[in-house]
């Protein structure tokens, strides 16, 4: 059974470990040459792999009991101040054949409800449990995180389109200390990268993309958006778990 640190990579590890799948060696291989693309538009997540900043996981089809692990030794990097700009990405392993967007969606969400059902830590009293509140947050050991899907069904949206894999990406709220949406560094930075992002993609920033704590504005739309330009409709899948 792997320990937190070890179900933790780090950049190295796609090098020198032999205990890793080999559809997970290829993965990060397409990752890798996606987001240090000169022409790649998220500079924050370039840098953080061109730097060894980034930090990966993964998980299989049939067993997700990685993830957990992983994550926590993910929060615990952040104990030490030198690591609050880091971001993690999680390989989900490939299906046999690609599916359409709404699988990749359905999975999603079903590997954050997995995540919520096996948190030992309590949900923060003060945190909102429903995911219609403009503040709801998606919270694993009592920290609040962005997570964002790329998934290979992403046609038009290329930016969300790195392999074969579902890719995860987590983001502890602590990263964007500084970078709010209603800060000016934060509102001059973003619009950059979605400037640069649609220029890439050809398409307009997807409808539902705003900022945390907009109160017109549902956080959960924002991490699994469409392959369009339509706002996302329904109910939010997660569910808060009764304790």
């Amino acid at each position: 059974m792997l320990t937190n640190q070890q179900a933790l990579l780090m950049k190295e590890d796609f090098s020198t470990r032999t205990d890793l799948p080999k559809w997970l060696i290829d993965e990060y291989k397409t990752f890798h040459n996606i987001v240090t693309d000169k022409t790649f538009p998220c500079h924050f997540g370039m840098g953080g792999e061109l730097k060894g900043e980034l930090r990966y996981g993964y998980i299989t089809q049939d067993d997700w009991s990685n993830l957990p692990k992983t994550l926590e030794g993910f929060l615990d990097l952040f104990q030490n101040p030198k690591h609050k700009r880091h971001g993690l990405f999680v390989f989900v392993e490939p299906f046999k054949v690609e599916d359409d967007l709404e699988q990749y969606r359905k999975q999603f969400w079903d590997i954050l409800q997995y995540l919520h059902k096996v948190d030992p830590i309590a949900w923060p009293e003060n945190a909102p449990r429903d995911p219609e509140q403009h503040l709801w947050d998606f919270h694993f050991h009592g920290e609040p995180i962005f997570v964002f899907a790329n998934a290979p069904a992403y046609k038009q949206r290329k930016t969300r389109h790195l392999g074969n894999s579902m890719v995860l990406g987590f983001q502890p709220r602590k990263i964007f200390q500084g970078l709010e949406g209603t800060e000016k560094g934060g509102i001059m930075s973003r619009d950059k990268v979605r400037e640069r992002v649609e220029a890439w993609d050809e398409l307009p920033k997807h409808p539902d993309i705003s900022h945390f704590g907009d109160p017109h504005h549902n956080e959960w739309k924002q991490f699994f958006i469409g392959d369009d330009i339509e706002p996302i409709k329904g109910k939010c899948p997660f569910n808060h778990k009764s304790m």
